[in-house]
C-alpha cells in the first residue's frame, strides 16, 4: 500500500508543479509599487492571561484569629473577542514595508478563584467575568516572498501598545490602563479583481505585568482581599485572525 501511494504522490508532482510554474492574467500587477496605501481591517482574536499566584497565604479574622489558605487564580479558557481598525503602510524596501495599524480589541476575560482549605474537604470557587476594551496602535514590520500570480506570502513583527478603556474598581482583580505586545505571525497577500484581500494569523505576548497591584488599597469589601492579593503577576496573549482589505 505504501508504494502505491508513493508511486501516486510521484506521478502528480508533474503536475503539481507545472500548475504553480502556470501564469495566469494579474490583477492588479501595479498595487505593490505604491510608496503608501491605506487598508481597513476586520478579524476575531482569543484572549488568555497567565497568573502568577502567591501560593500559601495568611488570613486574618475579624474576630483576631488567623488561619493559613491557598488561593489559585486562573483565566480557565480563552476568551474571544473581535477587532476593527485601520491601516497603513509604506514601502520600505521592494520586500519590506511598515504598517502602522490603529486598532480597537472587544472581547471579556473569565476569571476562576478556588480557595484550597485543609480544615476542609471542599473548595470554595469564585468567578469574575472582565469585559475589556483596548484601543491599540501597531508598529510591525511586514517581509514578503515573491509573488506568485495573485498570491504572495509574507511573514511580520512588530509591537503593538495598548490602552484600557475598561476597568471596575470593585471587582477582585484589577488591569492597568496600559499593556504593551510583541507579535508575530504570518499572512498572504490575494490579489483580487477589484481589492487585495490579506489574511493574517498573528501571536501576541504581553512584556509587562499587566496587574494592578494599586488595586487592593481601593477595595471597599475587603472580604475580596484574600483573593485579590493571590496573584502577583499578570502576561497576557493574544491570537488573532486579521483580514486586511486594500
Amino acid at each position: 500500500m505504501k508504494r502505491i501511494i508513493c508511486a501516486i504522490i510521484i506521478s502528480l508532482l508533474p503536475a503539481i508543479t507545472a500548475n504553480g510554474q502556470k501564469r495566469i492574467v494579474q490583477n492588479r500587477p501595479y498595487t505593490d509599487l505604491r510608496q503608501f496605501h491605506f487598508g481597513i481591517l476586520l478579524g476575531t482574536h482569543l484572549q488568555d492571561i497567565e497568573f502568577t499566584n502567591i501560593g500559601l497565604q495568611t488570613i486574618n479574622n475579624e474576630d483576631g484569629t488567623s488561619r493559613e489558605t491557598h488561593i489559585t487564580t486562573d483565566q480557565n479558557r480563552w476568551d474571544y473577542g473581535f477587532q476593527v481598525g485601520v491601516a497603513g503602510e509604506t514601502r520600505l524596501t521592494e520586500n519590506l514595508q511598515l504598517r502602522l495599524a490603529p486598532t480597537m480589541y472587544f472581547g471579556s476575560r473569565h476569571f476562576m478563584f478556588q480557595e484550597i482549605n485543609r480544615e476542609s474537604p471542599a473548595n470554595e470557587e469564585y468567578h469574575q467575568d472582565l469585559k475589556t476594551v483596548y484601543i491599540a496602535t501597531a508598529a510591525e514590520l511586514i517581509f514578503d516572498g515573491p509573488r506568485l500570480n495573485n498570491m504572495r506570502p509574507y511573514v511580520m513583527g512588530g509591537i503593538e501598545p495598548m490602552l484600557n478603556l475598561n476597568n471596575k474598581n470593585q471587582d477582585y482583580l484589577k488591569l492597568k490602563k496600559y499593556d504593551i505586545f510583541a507579535e508575530v505571525g504570518m499572512g498572504i497577500d490575494l490579489y483580487l479583481p477589484y481589492f487585495k484581500l490579506r489574511p493574517e494569523l498573528k501571536f501576541m505576548f504581553s512584556l509587562i505585568n499587566s496587574l494592578d497591584k494599586k488595586h487592593a488599597q481601593n477595595l471597599k469589601d475587603k472580604s475580596m482581599l484574600p483573593y485579590t492579593n493571590s496573584v502577583k503577576e499578570a502576561r497576557s496573549k493574544i491570537i488573532a485572525l486579521t483580514f486586511y482589505f486594500e
